[in-house]
């Protein structure tokens, strides 16, 4: 290793190790060992600009295994990101921007959060993905306008998670070629050595996923780590693997050991570190040299933009359609027509809610060509495909339709990439039931802050005779205790349209569209109502006729049960208003004033939903106000199922007299 890279190596590694020793907390193993991974990436390859974190043509990088943070974030203020020492010193504290693991929004230079092993690296084929589609569509003769590559890091632990498979599986099949990472094979995990539960074959397997896979014996070689690089971006037809023998600890008294993982050196065993290295003990300590190292790239990062931006400028004039669409892709500006959404249905009575979401999605797709999206093999169900799209390929990568395969927690984590990278609106189907598996990735959604629309059909045990484990009970609930989630459950094709629109407005947030199989009425005699207020998360959609006893609260296909109920109450003298909530955390953001215009206080509330009635006394004031379901259901016509389980017109009336 020339004398200058290994100031630069050492560099990052006693800045990331000093990280965790001042702060008594951390992770020193693995930026000990792969610190020479990190360097070679971002001094030889990654194109990026410290006073831009944001340009859009940069690579993208990727630190899976995120409890390595310290690095990263080591990186980053050598780089000439706007992360001083300052930070550096508070890694881990209140308010500081060096948090445990990256986070996305918080860090300059930091582009996706990566705290649960196995999402860093499935988000970074959602990254490869975002890049080829684009590029295929934009780029032109003379005209690379979108050109980058998906650099990362990952570990043991990224390649043991279940997702990390599905999603290297995916990639394969699309023959990602820009997608490199440089995987850290140090053999250590916080129980011990990978042998305990970790004997296969990496190699052979990524090989069969349809990856290129290199190796690096030495992971001090800064130069073997180039050409290996340098080949992985040679092959244009593959993702690659460049598998390096690393030592967690490295040059520690801890070195090859899994006490060093997770928890301080201590600081003897950081005094030997250094003065194995020749390092000086300074804590934070950055020789001039590599100051200068790094200060010097700053011209060329600034030129690579500046570049970039000459040749859009150009770009605008030879091709101003395209370059105009790219523009408003990169800049996220989206205009949705709720009126030519609704308009679908003008001459439908009736419908199930997931095929009103497949007409509204064909409609969507020719006024947004940022919208993406596929299913997890469950298109024809879901009612997911663009059917002008084309299907996106190793041959053609032209499609907006992504097959997914049967690969739930992937395609949640694909989607996030998509969405991380930027000019997309991407979305992904399944049952409800199946949210489970997307559980994790919607949440990181929503951590991040960023849009992603989850197309979740078959949401009750309507949905039949496939019995109590395609049946969703608490789904809908559960994932309506995810914070900055916006869950969706329209009443009709009308309701659905609305959350499409609303789906595709929410820049900052995931959705979760929760839609029928079986056929709802189109609710046509309170269009202009639902136009004007389903957006709000909970409106007044038919009024008592007179004095109102009670307020029948519905959401989804139980809103027409409670207009039934709202009839036949009426017909008994006992005055019933119903109001519709699709949307409990868009309800819950509006005024005061508006909220206590639809459930005034002093009268009677009593929901029903085809879920677990828990949570609803928020809006009822008491659990016994709600008619729900408390058990798994079973297999049985649609109709039967909910005629046992209690959702009749004659049972909702029974209840709500009850509570009267």
């Amino acid at each position: 290793m020339q004398k200058i890279d290994q100031a630069c190596v050492n560099t990052l590694r006693f800045l990331a190790a000093d990280q965790v020793e001042k702060a008594k907390s951390g992770h020193p193993g693995f930026p000990l060992g792969t610190a020479p991974l990190m360097y070679t990436i971002w001094d030889r390859f990654m194109s990026y600009n410290p006073a831009n974190p944001n340009w859009f043509n940069r690579d993208r990088f990727i630190l899976s295994p995120g409890h390595g943070s310290a690095l990263l974030y080591a990186m980053l203020h050598l780089a000439g990101y706007d992360l001083p020492m300052e930070e550096l010193q508070n890694f881990r504290q209140w308010g500081s921007k060096t948090p445990g693991h990256p986070e996305y929004g918080l860090t300059p230079g930091v582009d996706v959060s990566t705290g649960p092993l196995g999402h860093g690296f499935s988000m970074g084929v959602g990254f490869a993905i975002a890049e080829a589609m684009l590029g295929a569509k934009y780029n032109k003769p003379d005209f690379p306008i979108v050109d980058h590559y998906t650099f990362g890091l990952t570990s043991d632990g990224d390649l043991m998670e279940g997702v990390a498979s599905e999603a290297a599986s995916l990639a394969g099949t699309l023959g990602l070629g820009k997608l490199i990472y440089l995987y850290d094979d140090n053999k250590i995990t916080i129980e011990g050595s990978t042998d305990i539960a970790f004997t296969e074959d990496v190699e052979a397997r990524f090989k069969a996923y349809g990856w290129q896979v290199l190796r690096v014996g030495d992971s001090e070689d800064v130069e073997a780590m180039a050409e290996a690089i340098k080949e992985a971006k040679a092959d244009t037809l593959h993702p690659s693997l460049i598998i390096v023998r690393t030592h967690i600890g490295f040059g520690s008294p801890k070195q090859d050991n899994a006490s060093c993982h997770g928890e301080p050196l201590g600081a003897d065993a950081l005094v030997a570190t250094k003065e194995k290295a020749g390092w000086p003990q300074e804590m934070f300590y950055v020789p001039a040299e590599v100051r200068e190292h790094f200060a010097a790239k700053l011209a060329g990062c600034a030129a690579a933009e500046t570049a970039w931006n000459a040749l859009l400028e150009d770009y605008k004039v030879v091709y101003p359609e395209l370059a105009k669409e790219l523009t408003d892709r990169i800049e996220g500006n989206t205009l949705v027509n709720l009126s030519a959404l609704e308009a679908i249905f003008k001459d439908t009575a009736k419908n199930a809610t997931r095929e009103a979401s497949g007409d509204i999605i064909q409609v969507l797709a020719a006024q947004l060509p940022e919208l993406v999206g596929g299913s997890a093999d469950l298109g024809p169900s879901n009612k997911t495909i663009m059917k002008a799209g084309g299907f996106f390929s190793k041959l053609d990568r032209t499609g907006r339709n992504i097959h997914f395969g049967v690969r739930e927690h992937a395609m949640g984590t694909v989607l996030n990439g998509i969405s991380l990278h930027g000019g997309f609106i991407p979305f992904g189907g399944t049952f409800l039931v199946f949210a489970d598996f997307l559980r994790p990735t919607i949440r990181m959604a929503a951590l991040m802050g960023i849009q992603a629309i989850f197309v979740l059909t078959h949401d009750s045990i309507a949905l039949g005779e496939d019995g109590p484990t395609h049946q969703p009970i608490e789904t809908a609930m559960g994932l309506r205790l995810i914070p900055n989630v916006s869950v969706i459950r329209p009443a009709d094709a009308l309701e659905t349209a609305a959350a499409w629109q609303q789906a595709c407005l929410n820049k900052h947030k995931p959705t979760c569209l929760l839609l029928s199989r079986q056929k709802l009425n189109v609710l046509h005699a309170y269009a202009d109502v639902i136009h004007e207020n389903a957006a709000k998360g909970a409106y007044v959609l038919s009024p008592a006729k007179g004095e109102a006893k009670v307020i029948l609260i519905g959401t989804g296909s139980e809103v027409q049960l409670a207009l039934e109920a709202q009839a036949k109450l009426e017909a008994e003298g006992i005055g019933a208003t119903v109001v519709s909530m699709p949307s409990w955390d868009a309800f819950d953001r509006q005024s005061e004033e508006y909220k206590a215009s639809v459930l005034p206080e002093g009268i009677v509330k009593f929901a029903v939903e085809a879920g677990v009635p828990y949570g609803g006394s928020r809006y009822t004031g008491s659990e016994k106000n709600v008619l729900g379901i408390t058990t798994f259901g079973a297999s049985a016509p649609g109709g039967v199922m909910m005629e046992k389980y209690g959702f009749t017109v004659d049972n909702l009336v029974a209840k709500v007299k009850e509570v009267l």
